[in-house]
């Protein structure tokens, strides 16, 4: 009787501290084709994310529940808001300046016009405020793809070459390293970055992404400098501290592919979480049936304020 009694109280006990799932609950049932570039912005109190293959740009606001769907006529990569209040838009044709009110867009720059096979995808402003978004191959080509900046002055540079899924980017607090990913390496590369000048330089890997974990994809910083990332055919979006490259949380999502991640609400302590129905079967789609929405997890931290373009003179 007493082995009895002792065996219910080691279950108990192993029951009341096992981690219970982490999972992200749905916000809108969007069904976005391929979901992407999530961005807080905080001035406004609205998250802004785009359907690339839709070629729909979305200006969601929590307070209201409204989201705000806004056609670019080609595929859009990522959004950035600039400090006069629209935003900047990474097409498949180039940058543009998007007008949020009227849905106006005008070319500021475009660097691959002789590579028509290239799309631009992923992007965010660094700390300066400089437009900072790469491309990838419609085709599938490696290597072909490179990362730009894109600077208030509207010159434009080519800061990484012989990339091949330009992806997530973003800043540590004391705006000394940029990590950034180039998904089919499953790296996190970390970056010397200049701040004054924009430079980079002296790249290191700071995070192995494992295979069975999911492709690396968008991504996001937290105010301890931990690295979010959101995870490709993963099901979820992992937290990595850059400096030990080790896994220190994981927020399963119900669909697939995850695709980017950003910090929002007021507290900018909530993990708004984009996705996407492609490369999703039947089968899978049977298990997740709100692929391609909009997720969010409040994981007991906080991220910080989005950078924006800097356009004002």
């Amino acid at each position: 009787m007493k082995q009895i009694v002792l065996l219910f109280v080691v279950a108990l006990l192993f029951s009341c501290s096992a981690p219970k799932t982490k999972q992200a609950e749905l916000v809108l049932d969007s069904q976005s084709t391929l979901g992407e570039g999530s961005l807080w912005n905080y001035k406004t109190g609205e998250l802004m994310w785009v359907d690339i293959k839709k070629e729909i740009l979305n200006i969601y606001n929590p307070a209201t529940g409204y989201n705000k769907e806004m056609f670019t006529g080609q595929m859009i990569g990522t959004v950035v808001p600039t400090e006069s209040g629209n935003a900047l838009v990474a097409l498949q044709q180039g940058i543009y300046y998007f007008d949020i009110q009227s849905g106006a867009k005008k070319q500021l720059s475009a660097p691959e016009a002789n590579l028509p096979d290239n799309r631009f995808n992923d992007g965010k402003c660094d700390p300066s405020g400089r437009f900072w978004a790469g491309t990838i191959s419609l085709s599938g080509e490696m290597e072909v793809a490179a990362l730009y900046r894109f600077d208030p002055d509207t010159s434009i540079h080519k800061m990484v070459d012989k990339v091949s899924i330009s992806n997530g980017i973003v800043w540590s607090k004391d705006k000394t390293k940029m990590y950034y990913i180039d998904t089919p390496t499953q790296k996190v590369m970390a970056y010397d970055y200049d701040d004054v000048t924009g430079e980079i330089s002296n790249p290191v890997v700071a995070v192995n992404v494992p295979a069975e974990l999911g492709s690396p994809d968008g991504m996001t910083i937290d105010e301890n400098d931990h690295l979010w990332v959101a995870l490709w055919g993963g099901s979820a979006v992992g937290c990595w501290d850059p400096v030990s490259d080790e896994l220190i949380d994981k927020i399963e999502v119900p669909a697939k592919n995850i695709t980017s991640c950003a910090f929002g609400d007021e507290d900018l302590s909530t993990l708004y979480i984009t996705s996407a129905r492609e490369a999703t079967s039947n089968e899978e789609l049977a298990k997740w049936p709100n692929a391609g929405g909009v997720f969010k997890f409040r994981p007991g931290v906080k991220g910080v304020q989005a950078f924006y373009f800097n356009d004002v003179k």
